[in-house]
């Protein structure tokens, strides 16, 4: 299922653009340094392709996977394929000359690095034995006259010391593209198997191929792949080995990882990371058709859950767009087909391999209507003082860790969150913990946390009433009411006071234990109120009818709440803090 519907996108992509992704036989890959030689071979000089942040410029070139056996390419790869120089090539000191073992070592990878570079070179003779192309013959005639040492006199050769590990081509002087660039090599491509089978994918029996191309993801190794079978420690089966347990032809394999590294390159904006270290996830999305609603629906995943460091005039204007796209889709204004599919596929680091963790197909209008519940269950209403939105993932995990930095969030917080969203399951348990800890520690609730501590308590099957997006005065939980009561006597210490101390000094445990705190803060309040009634009379009376009116609906204070009725607690606070009435009767 997860090859295959890469594979229908990555010839959905060439049926859209031609050009956007490799035909079969060629990848995209970067050249940091280029040989620039005459018709003749000799060597002219180096050309440095590097960009301003330092990488090779991406090209066109023929396929090629390095494995552990000698892989060459097609006149291109890395310096100790096709000019022989690599970390082997630097000579030991005279110290490390005295310990045997290190030259035995040195020697051994010296001799495995200058047979590649060998290979390379015996490649590039049979290509234009086969071809006689007058370009190839340039190539091969400058490794006969041995011009490898000049490449050394020349001045870029210091940077390709710094970093033997770049990929490096031929051009002739004068040509505008490389020699590796020449259509003809596509048919020189050599396909590393001898054995056929039924392609899992496409179903046709053809060439299977051995090893499945490496798309590493973040920190995981670079030779990882999404198929990899470990040989010999019992995953092999009636006898095959590697790949061959699961056989894929070389055109269906080369289609799913083009599709892969597409998705998974540095600017996508179809794939979001998230975790760190051990814990890192990166989740891949995308369409299955190029209606507007597919590509409106990838648009808005990538704003909802990418970390988006830009803020906007209006720092809720990105996310309310979303907002509508999701609900437009899911009501039919924004037109989608009705086999038209979403997927979700997230990955992690294995050591060599990249496990899948998450794996969703799922009908465009149906996750639409999933998403859409995201945005209704954190609706709340707010002052907007917060200067970014408060519904993307990041303002989530932001919002419930110490001093509001990513890397101090527990590491598996972010997947289960995300995980709850696309399936649209109750939110983690350990995001409320953790946004209710965050609450007591800053003793400060902002829209974020009222708007976490509401969607998971709505989520919950249970019998409680249903949280509203604002003040709601037929609630009767008793956290809540408490919560209510405490913002009212808060809020007229401040009137009074312009000070509010009753929040640092009795919040945690007005929240936890009401029946201990309460009779202390009514007591107070009535010095608030007296204090108050000798300049604003009638502000006094307000909050003193706004306590009457809520202490009516609680019999007794509560001895204790649990962590569902603390949550609701701080609800009421907040509701009670943002109500319009006591904002403008405060004004």
């Amino acid at each position: 299922m997860i090859l295959k519907a890469l594979y229908d996108y990555y010839n959905r992509s060439l049926l859209e653009n031609p050009n956007s992704l490799p035909l079969y036989g060629w990848m995209n890959s970067r050249i940091s340094f280029v040989i620039i030689i005459q018709k003749n071979g000799n060597f002219v000089r180096l050309e440095d392709n590097r960009d301003e942040t330092g990488k090779g410029k991406i090209f066109v070139l023929p396929y090629g996977v390095h494995t552990n056996s000698i892989t060459p390419f097609l006149f291109w790869d890395k310096c100790m394929y096709a000019i022989d120089y690599s970390k082997a090539s630097i000579p030991l000191s005279d110290v490390e000359s005295q310990d045997k073992k290190k030259v035995e070592k040195w020697e051994k990878s010296y001799a495995s690095a200058h047979e590649k570079h060998l290979a390379f070179v015996s490649l590039c003779k049979k290509v234009y034995d086969n071809t006689l192309d007058e370009d190839f013959k340039a190539v091969v005639e400058f490794y006969k006259k041995n011009q490898l040492p000049l490449l050394r006199n020349d001045i870029l050769w210091q940077q390709i010391e710094k970093d033997p590990d770049v990929n490096v081509s031929f051009k002739l002087e004068g040509a505008i593209s490389l020699i590796a660039s020449k259509p003809i090599l596509s048919n020189y491509v050599e396909k590393d198997t001898s054995q056929k089978g039924i392609c899992l994918i496409t179903g046709n029996k053809t060439d299977i191929v051995r090893k499945v191309t490496p798309t590493p993801i973040l920190n995981c190794k670079s030779s990882a792949s999404l198929v990899s079978f470990q040989t010999n420690q019992g995953y092999d089966s009636y006898g095959k080995s590697q790949a061959y347990n699961a056989p894929i032809s070389y055109e269906a394999e080369f289609a799913f990882s083009t599709a892969i590294k597409r998705l998974i390159e540095e600017k996508s904006q179809n794939k979001f990371t998230i975790g760190k270290a051990n814990y890192t996830r990166t989740f891949l999305f995308w369409s299955s058709s190029n209606s507007d609603a597919s590509k409106a629906m990838e648009n808005g995943i990538f704003t909802l859950f990418a970390h988006n460091e830009l803020e906007d005039e209006d720092p809720n204007k990105r996310i309310e767009l979303v907002k509508n796209v999701f609900m437009s889709i899911y009501n039919g204004k924004l037109s989608a087909n009705k086999d038209d599919k979403f997927f979700i596929l997230g990955l992690a680091p294995n050591a060599a391999r990249i496990a899948v963790v998450y794996w969703s197909e799922i009908p465009l209008r149906e996750f639409a209507k999933v998403i859409s519940q995201h945005f209704k269950d954190m609706a709340i209403i707010g002052t907007r003082k917060e200067k970014k939105p408060y519904i993307g993932l990041y303002s989530i995990l932001e919002s419930v860790s110490l001093e509001g930095k990513l890397s101090n969030v527990t590491p598996n917080l972010p997947e289960a969150v995300v995980k709850s969203i696309f399936q649209g399951l109750p939110y983690p348990n350990s995001l409320f913990q953790a946004c209710i800890r965050r609450i007591r520690a800053e003793q400060s609730i902002n829209i974020v946390r009222a708007a976490i501590i509401k969607a998971y308590l709505n989520r919950l099957n249970n019998n409680n009433k249903k949280i509203n997006i604002m003040l709601d005065k037929e609630n009767q939980n008793e956290g809540y009411l408490c919560g209510r009561l405490f913002a009212v006597l808060e809020n007229l210490q401040y009137a009074a006071n312009k000070q509010d101390s009753i929040r640092s000094n009795y919040m945690n445990a007005a929240s936890s234990t009401p029946a201990s705190v309460f009779p202390t803060i009514l007591k107070l309040s009535n010095s608030h109120y007296s204090k108050l009634a000798k300049d604003k009379k009638g502000l006094a009376v307000f909050f003193d009818n706004k306590k009457k009116e809520i202490m009516a609906m609680i019999q007794d204070f509560p001895n204790a709440l649990n962590l569902g009725d603390q949550g609701r607690f701080f609800l009421g606070y907040y509701h009670q803090k943002n109500d319009k009435e006591i904002n403008t009767t405060e004004e």
